[in-house]
């Protein structure tokens, strides 16, 4: 009988993280690893990835990388032709534009929910039929809190978010039963490099207060969320948004 830790295992089982060089992706990516899962790093350059690569190679951990950016589709299916089969796909790449709708022209638009939205879909048709083949595969989105709260100045990103999660949902419903999962996991205010200025200013701030646990998130406490959406225990969850804000989307008061 499989006992309770075994059940968060991934030993056997190889996923692909996109942007694992630096922020959630990494933590989530280190996390699989630690988990037993042989991880595909991915980033824009192999000088990016090395220093990563090399830290989880010293720990013991099954790792490579893949290098190539979301809007070259040739250079992604390359890519990925060479790296075997993918059992688990977690889409973290996004980018962000801070400026008022009527400041973001139509090609700004483009350009940012390609690489939100549209690519997760082109990696999507990549490594699904190998699952189908297979009979089991897990497709976990990053979104973010931005999918279902506005804020002035995203207008972008907010609606490519929730066309990922409306994607994952569709995604849910069409593979469930071929053996495959496909979820969500939505960040609240996480304390990465990005967010650095955000996190020092008067915004920022405010943020803090707004989240009922008082801070900003550490970026490992994004690990848990991936491997548990990953693994044997979350079996029959499909179609779900797993929520980690420190209960900011709970409250309308904080």
């Amino acid at each position: 009988m499989t006992t309770f830790p075994d059940k968060f295992r991934l030993d056997g089982r190889t996923a692909l993280v996109t942007g694992s060089a630096r922020g959630l992706g990494w933590e989530m990516a280190k996390g699989l690893a630690e988990a037993g899962a042989r991880v595909l790093l991915h980033g824009r350059s192999h000088a990016r990835l090395a220093p990563r690569l090399a830290e989880l190679r010293a720990a013991g951990r099954a790792t490579d990388g893949v290098v190539f950016e979301m809007a070259d589709r040739t250079a992604m299916q390359l890519a990925l032709a060479g790296a075997g089969p993918i059992d688990i796909l977690i889409h973290n790449v996004g980018e962000r534009d801070r400026r008022p709708f009527s400041h973001i022209d139509t090609d700004d638009f483009a350009r940012l929910v390609d690489t939100d939205l549209s690519a997760g879909q082109a990696l999507i048709r990549l490594v699904v039929p190998g699952m189908v083949d297979r009979g089991w595969g897990r497709l976990i989105l990053v979104t973010s809190i931005a999918a279902t709260l506005a804020a002035p100045g995203a207008s972008s990103y907010i609606a490519a978010k929730a066309g990922l999660a409306g994607l994952a949902r569709a995604l849910a419903a069409e593979l469930g039963d071929k053996g495959i999962t496909s979820n969500t996991i939505s960040p609240g205010f996480f304390a990465t490099e990005t967010n650095e200025a955000l996190i020092a200013s008067t915004a920022g701030e405010r943020m803090r207060l707004r989240c009922p646990a008082r801070r900003w998130a550490d970026p490992s406490e994004i690990a848990g969320a991936a491997i548990f959406l990953a693994s044997p225990a979350a079996s029959y969850v499909n179609g779900h948004t797993l929520t980690v804000d420190g209960g900011v989307t709970a409250t309308y008061m904080a």
